[in-house]
């Protein structure tokens, strides 16, 4: 599996359906970085709500 250095990015969308830890009960320092922005729901949903925004589909509340 490749390595993403994610902390490098300039921006970071973080997908998750909740704040809790993960299975580890580590926190991840990446959710927490300035530059990241967190959405929580479930990925493929998240995901497909953002596309239609950035595209300018209509039907968003």
């Amino acid at each position: 599996m490749p390595i993403i250095d994610a902390d490098k990015a300039r921006t970071v969308f973080a997908i998750k359906r909740s704040k809790n830890p993960g299975f580890a009960g580590i926190d991840n320092e990446l959710y927490f970085a300035d530059r990241t922005f967190m959405l929580f729901g479930d990925a493929k949903h998240v995901v497909g709500e953002l596309v239609k925004q950035l595209s300018g589909a209509q039907g968003m509340h």
